[in-house]
């Protein structure tokens, strides 16, 4: 292998940390949308061109985050031991994607003491569905 001309790297791990990312986008999107519609607390007309707006703007952001953390992940590992090489990079997808998805349901999927008409939702207007043990 030539130093000044390394072996070109394959682009499926970049192809899958923005598709990774672009699906947490839309889990986190479609999750909101939901939490919203069963509660009937912020899904009158304005909240649903809200969430129609932020739609591709999360979904291109989530991907972004996943290419980002990828980068730092091969960074960060250039210099590790072995068993790094691959679980950082992973990692910090995980972790970079699953995170923001994670804060926009908790921000603005659950308006708390937001109004809502359905009666299924208690006042933080999070749905029952939603495990205890995640905090939202």
């Amino acid at each position: 292998m030539d130093t000044v001309n390394p072996e070109p790297r394959s682009c499926l791990p970049s192809a899958a940390s923005a598709l990774f990312g672009a699906a947490m986008g839309c889990a986190a999107w479609s999750l909101t949308a939901w939490a919203r519609a069963y509660c009937d607390a912020g899904y009158d007309a304005g909240g649903r061109f809200e969430l129609t707006v932020l739609l591709p703007l999360l979904v291109a952001c989530e991907a972004a985050a996943g290419l980002l953390a990828l980068a730092t992940g091969r960074r960060l590992a250039l210099q590790a031991p072995a068993p790094f090489h691959r679980a950082l990079p992973t990692l910090l997808v995980a972790v970079a994607t699953v995170g923001p998805a994670w804060w926009f349901f908790a921000t603005r999927g659950t308006l708390a003491d937001y109004p809502g008409d359905s009666g299924h939702c208690p006042p933080s207007n999070i749905p029952p569905q939603w495990p205890d043990w995640l905090p939202a």
